[in-house]
């Protein structure tokens, strides 16, 4: 999960092996205050019934088409949620994200969490010489 107006990382959440966002956010024991506005994915249909204030863009209907005005509100959507795939761009860096794991499972939720905190760490030194 990030911080859309800082751009941090605020928590984590991981799978074994292959396991959908979804899957591993319903699993997961994170759950969101209902003023925190979450926005997901079009692999995220069905979040309403677990955080009701959640934006999800709309889907095409089979044989048909999205009218404009659904394609411009999932167009800002977008332009939103790119904060956080810039992100996930930034923690692949480490090739340790990237590529297959291949050490002992016990040590990925550790090692993944000291990433995201190097991260925003860095995040914090940049605003320091920017300030």
């Amino acid at each position: 999960m990030v911080d859309q107006a800082t751009g941090e990382i605020i928590c984590t959440a991981h799978g074994k092996g292959k396991q959908h966002d979804f899957n591993i956010f319903k699993t997961s024991k994170v759950r969101l205050k209902e003023d925190i506005e979450c926005l997901g994915d079009k692999g995220y249909q069905g979040i309403h019934k677990i955080h009701a204030f959640s934006r999800i863009p709309k889907k095409k209907p089979r044989g048909g088409q999205l009218s404009l005005e659904e394609k411009k509100s999932n167009q800002e959507l977008a332009k939103v949620r790119i904060v956080g795939e810039h992100i996930n761009r930034k923690l692949k860096i480490f090739k340790i994200l990237s590529d297959r794991y291949r050490n002992r499972r016990k040590r990925f939720s550790l090692r993944f969490n000291l990433i995201a905190a190097l991260y925003n760490y860095e995040l914090l030194l940049n605003k320091t010489e920017s300030a």
